[in-house]
């Protein structure tokens, strides 16, 4: 590991960006990015931004998940193999926001603990990947405090007109994907098809995935020989449930497969240069989803649960986003993007030996509207939008005898009731070019947030009350300064806040994350907010780019999960369990900050040597004590060595995690220390490898190795052990 953390502080990429093709000063300064909505020169941007481009990278995973994670720039927990969550500088879930083509994927039911919803982005039909360090709440809004990870998917592609003739032909191309990886079975199939001519274009993208039962590492610390062996699993047979003994296979991870299916059809018609109309929609379905992690958890030596399942996950959105430049007037450009989506999730248990099957669904439908208008003068620019989303959410819930048939009632994860939570806001941006290479930025927003829940039945847990509303209204704003030298050195310094107003799942829900331990509804939150500085330094030149980035955020009132009173019990019968009361609780202030270091040396014209090292540290005051903060990752990085010629392009590089000592877990919050070793997370590094060759202008191959040395690890916080070694090949044929 010294050797490593040696060439970290040496080589590395650039500060703002992941840009593994560019290696000129010039080229990497240059960069257009979206971090501002409309496309803007890197340089530009204060905050520290990595654009994700490389094909290879996007498009030669397992899932959207597994790009951050393979990019060494994000740490990702997993609870099951049909999952991820990022962490962006120490938050997680609903404190981080997921965007995809310009849409909030954030709903009123995101939860604080760990969710898999960046999944159901087809990686397959990606174009390129921002990740916004730091609050970003003046473009963003409500849940960016540790920053923003934005998707974006392909465009359809006009064909251009002939000098003869102003009207171009019709052209199909288009790309097909089989990939097949031995770790879990993965086979994928994938179809994109382009038809266009010089004015509509119609893309149309269709993923199909299926991945078996997950094999973890046999390669074990010699400290913990059984870490993360899958010695039994629950099966049904004659109406029993019977424990299955699976100690000759204990690396597959029994019942974590699944299987999912991306559509994405986008229709483009640009009548004049300068006017662009887009529709734009996405489906995704999964099948059912074990809680893998839940599956593994015994009690007095039997298993808890002989079923934890997530249902289907369902996406669905469609999109219209109307695009105007070279306007009359003050501003030039102007983008509207009105968009609905209807997402669907479901949450299924059923306790060993049990004939009782509990039912959760919950449906949200969001309507959204956003507008921005951007004006482009000599030597500054200016962009002001408006904002509206509104969620309006389901949730229902019932017990079935599977021995009887017969149904009754159980408590639902939310309220039951009339549910809705609306989001609105006004925000400016302004960037202003000084003399002497300085640029200046700064921002406002005003954000109000609504949210009214209704109870409808509450005799099941004996609410004190039949309602909870807020109406939260915050001003949030950035500023900074960076310097662009001449010579490829690189300063900037800001400051930036950001909100989160309490959402339907902070507020009302009702859920036990383990045994004996229930959380229930706090209709007295407040919003939550950060205040961030950070530093950036960076030297790019032609030959190499070192960078480096220091913050440190301030977190106020910060919602955690504690010990609460429900009607003045400290506990209570959930579930015919008899169960330690906790809710959600305005009732701390935190601290987190940290550092990353990264560069990039050209060995030779066509070698590079790139690296990333990334250091967080989070603790809270609950007014009594200090403690850890939880989601706060070990640290983590990359270092790879990638040779690209001609037609071949090959890759050998290495992930790496720190120790993450058990000392340094919040033992209330999520960072689920019953999936740990009794010291902690250990540290691990594997090694990988790509390669890629293209056979002809159509026929393109690769083969990968995963965890090289078939090493058993597991993600901070994680259920699931990650992949052994996995072999995988993926052949693209292009039309």
């Amino acid at each position: 590991m010294r050797l490593i953390l040696s060439v970290l502080l040496f080589f590395g990429m650039s500060l703002e960006l992941l840009a593994q093709s560019d290696t000129s000063s010039k080229q990497l300064q240059d960069v257009v990015i979206y971090a501002n909505k409309f496309p803007t020169l890197s340089k530009n941007i204060v905050q520290r931004v990595v654009a994700l481009t490389d094909k290879v990278l996007l498009q030669q995973q397992a899932n959207t998940a597994d790009i951050l994670t393979a990019s060494g720039q994000v740490f990702v927990q997993k609870s099951q193999a049909g999952g991820g969550s990022p962490v962006v500088r120490g938050f997680e879930a609903s404190r981080v926001l997921l965007m995809v083509d310009g849409v909030r994927m954030n709903s009123a039911i995101f939860r604080a603990g760990h969710l898999q919803n960046i999944i159901t982005v087809d990686n397959m039909i990606l174009d390129r990947v921002e990740i916004i360090y730091g609050p970003s709440s003046t473009l963003f809004g409500s849940d960016a405090l540790g920053g923003v990870v934005n998707l974006f998917t392909k465009q359809p592609q006009l064909f251009k007109s002939n000098l003869v003739s102003k009207k171009a032909p019709w052209k199909t191309n288009g790309n097909l994907v089989y990939r097949f990886g031995n770790g879990q079975n993965e086979q994928r199939q994938h179809v994109d098809l382009n038809i266009a001519d010089n004015r509509w274009a119609f893309l149309t993208s269709v993923t199909k995935s299926n991945f078996g039962d997950m094999r973890q590492g046999n390669k074990r610390l010699a400290a913990y020989p059984d870490f993360g062996k899958r010695l039994f699993y629950v099966a049904r047979d004659n109406n029993t449930d019977i424990i299955k003994d699976n100690s000759a296979f204990v690396n597959i991870q029994k019942l974590s497969g699944y299987n999912q299916i991306d559509l994405l059809q986008k229709v483009l018609f640009k009548p004049n240069d300068n006017t662009e109309h887009l529709l734009n929609v996405q489906f995704s379905n999964s099948s059912d989803i074990n809680r893998y992690d839940r599956l593994t958890e015994t009690s007095k030596g039997l298993p808890v649960f002989s079923e934890w399942y997530y249902g289907p996950q369902v996406r669905n959105m469609i999109g219209y986003k109307l695009t105007n430049s070279n306007l009359n007037g003050y501003f030039q450009k102007l983008t509207t993007n009105i968009n609905y989506q209807h997402l669907e999730e479901s949450r299924i248990t059923r306790r060993f030996k049990s004939n009782n099957k509990d039912y959760r669904f919950e449906a949200v439908d969001i309507f959204g509207l956003n507008m921005d208008l951007l004006h482009q003068g000599k030597s500054s620019t200016l962009n002001i939008g408006v904002e509206s989303y509104y969620n309006d959410v389901s949730s229902t819930a019932y017990r079935n005898n599977i021995a009887t048939n017969l149904r009754s009632a159980i408590t639902t994860r939310y309220s039951d009731g009339p549910t809705n939570m609306s989001n609105y806001a006004l925000y400016a941006q302004h960037t202003q070019f000084l003399k002497g290479n300085w640029v200046l930025n700064s921002g406002l927003r005003l954000n109000n947030v609504q949210l009214n829940a209704n109870f409808k039945d509450t005799a099941l847990m004996r609410f004190p009350f039949t309602d909870a509303n807020q109406n939260n209204t915050a001003l949030t704003g950035n500023l900074g300064m960076a310097y662009n030298g001449a010579d490829g050195l690189r300063v900037s310094f800001g400051v930036s806040s950001g909100f989160r107003a309490p959402n339907v799942d902070d507020l009302t829900k009702v859920f036990d994350t383990r045994t004996g331990y229930v959380v229930v509804p706090n209709k007295d939150l407040k919003p939550e907010y950060t205040y961030n500085a950070e530093l950036n330094v960076s030297k790019t030149t032609s030959i190499y780019s070192i960078g480096f980035s220091l913050f440190h955020t301030w977190f106020r009132n910060a919602l955690v999960v504690d010990k609460f009173k429900w009607n003045n019990a400290s506990s209570i019968l959930y579930q015919s369990i008899m169960s330690d009361v906790y809710a959600t609780q305005n009732k701390a202030k935190a601290v987190v900050y940290g550092f990353n270091v990264n560069g990039s040396a050209n060995l030779s014209p066509n070698t590079t040597l790139a690296a990333t090292y990334t250091y967080t540290k989070g603790t809270y005051q609950n007014g009594l004590v200090e403690m850890p903060l939880d989601h706060i990752p070990p640290t983590y990085g990359r270092v790879g060595l990638k040779h690209d010629v001609k037609k071949f392009t090959a890759e050998l590089f290495t992930l790496f995690n720190g120790w993450k000592r058990i000392e340094d877990y919040n033992l209330n919050g999520e960072d689920n220390e019953i999936y740990a070793t009794k010291d902690g997370m250990p540290a691990w590094q594997i090694w990988n490898i790509n390669t890629n060759y293209q056979f002809t202008k159509k026929l393109n191959f690769s083969f990968q190795i995963e965890n090289i040395a078939d090493l058993n690890y597991r993600y901070f916080a994680s259920g699931i052990s990650a992949l052994g070694r996995n072999y995988i090949v993926q052949a693209r044929y292009s039309f």
